[in-house]
């Protein structure tokens, strides 16, 4: 029977088609191979049928809210349209609003602009720098890292209940899903414990919506951020989703077209401006609506996919690369919450005896392989995580290396819907490989990468 179902899970689960998939990649040793993109959690190749809307509606291209003309009108409806595909992606509360962004970094620096005055803001060190760093303005209390999701939401709790100013506004930043470790954070408890201490909290969903379903009303978040690049959106577009109020008492994000409802000159010679209330306040100047569209047309993609089987199959895969690397000698998968942790396609890892750059470079050159390598904006997290224990230099030098510091860097593979079984199985192979008889190039660093020497 447990044969029958494996059998049935591998037919239905196919990958989902994404550009890229047949591209050919030259390998030092010679010959060319199929590329295996396996650094999804910094981009993700964009879904075939995105590309596929995208191209349609190219040639009926216009300007957004500017035009009386045909083709103005179509593609303000489409952008207008885009932004409810949005809403019911992340089941949105009736009286949220979605913004449009250029990335997961633009929308929470835009929530860090619209901060009550005197706000607290409550984030654990273990973010990516994204929502890490937009807080700095306010008055910012920086959690250590936690070893177990109740250690996290117990951290946040006794943090919320010694705040300065229990009555005025605060505001927890949370990930939903480790861009380092790939671990499932606790989101609905940590939203419980943040609004049991009347504080707000955002959720940096820019690892997590890729990969599972999430909901605004069953999280009970007040607000949402992601990318469309790792949403298979390409075009340099993010949303920030959630409640509406802070959004509207807050100065326009962006002072310009589009932002204002009406401008009028005073008699002091200055000029008075009428702001939206709507998203619009927020979206000033030429929207990208080629960026709007693609990330609708990828979260009809992924709800009418349906995440149960994208989840399924990517429990497959993790579990192929996990257990792969169990059985290399030296290898080391970092983590937080421990191996039992639920967790998305994001996994990294260090090699006894290997600098991660060089690692990495090998597996490019000599297998066709992309992965990434370095602290993965997420600096204090690897820090934590790699502590006292640097890997041994290698061949090459680590780029992000501070002057007097042993290189602190990880390999990070990471993969999604488009990914095929074959892609996983040749990294672990590659990965025993390169362990067991070393790289078959040379490799030196330049330009502070490490590259095949020729």
């Amino acid at each position: 029977m447990s044969v029958s179902t494996a059998a049935v899970d591998q037919s239905v689960c196919a990958p989902l088609p994404v550009l890229g998939r047949d591209v050919t990649v030259p390998l030092v040793t010679g010959g060319e191979v199929t590329y295996a993109a396996l650094d999804y959690a910094a981009s993700a190749p964009a879904l075939q049928r995105v590309w596929d809307d995208v191209a349609a509606y190219a040639p009926y291209y216009g300007s957004v809210h500017r035009g009386a003309g045909y083709l103005s009108q179509l593609s303000t409806d489409l952008f207008e349209n885009a932004r409810g595909t949005v809403a019911e992606f992340l089941d949105c509360r009736d009286d949220d609003q979605v913004v449009f962004t250029r990335s997961t970094t633009d929308s929470l620096n835009l929530l860090a602009a619209t901060l009550p005055a005197d706000c607290q803001v409550f984030v654990f060190e273990t973010e990516h720098h994204a929502s890490l760093l937009p807080w700095q303005d306010a008055r910012v209390s920086y959690l250590d890292a936690p070893r177990t999701p109740r250690g996290a939401v117990a951290a946040l709790e006794r943090a919320l209940a010694g705040r300065r100013d229990p009555h005025g506004p605060a505001l927890v930043c949370v990930t939903g899903a480790s861009n380092v470790t790939g671990e499932l954070w606790p989101v609905r408890e940590l939203a419980a414990a943040a609004h049991a201490h009347g504080a707000r909290i955002v959720l940096d969903a820019a690892q997590l919506a890729p990969h599972h379903p999430v909901s605004v009303r069953d999280l009970d978040v007040d607000w949402v951020a992601f990318s469309g690049h790792k949403l298979y959106a390409p075009f340099g577009s993010g949303v920030l989703a959630g409640r509406s109020d802070w959004l509207r008492a807050a100065e326009p994000y962006l002072a310009g077209g589009g932002a204002s409802r009406k401008v009028a000159r005073r008699a002091d010679g200055g000029v008075d401006v009428e702001w939206h209330e709507s998203a619009a306040r927020h979206e000033a100047g030429s929207p990208n609506v080629i960026g709007a569209y693609s990330i609708a047309s990828a979260c009809k993609a992924l709800a009418e996919e349906g995440f149960d089987r994208i989840v399924a199959r990517e429990r497959h895969l993790i579990r192929t690369v996990r257990e792969g690397l169990a059985e290399v000698p030296g290898v080391r998968v970092l983590s937080l919450f421990g191996d039992d942790a639920p967790r998305v396609g994001v996994i990294s890892f260090v090699v006894e005896g290997w600098n991660s750059s060089h690692f990495a470079a090998a597996l490019s050159a000599e297998y066709g392989i992309g992965v990434r390598d370095g602290l993965f904006c997420a600096h204090p997290l690897l820090r934590t995580l790699l502590g006292s224990d640097p890997q041994t230099q290698g061949e090459c030098g680590a780029p992000e290396a501070a002057p007097g510091e042993k290189s602190l860097n990880a390999i990070r593979v990471s993969f999604g819907a488009g990914t095929p079984d074959e892609h996983v199985e040749r990294f672990v192979r590659a990965v025993r490989e390169l362990v067991r008889d070393g790289a078959q190039w040379r490799y030196r660093t330049e330009g502070g990468r490490c590259v095949p020497a020729v």
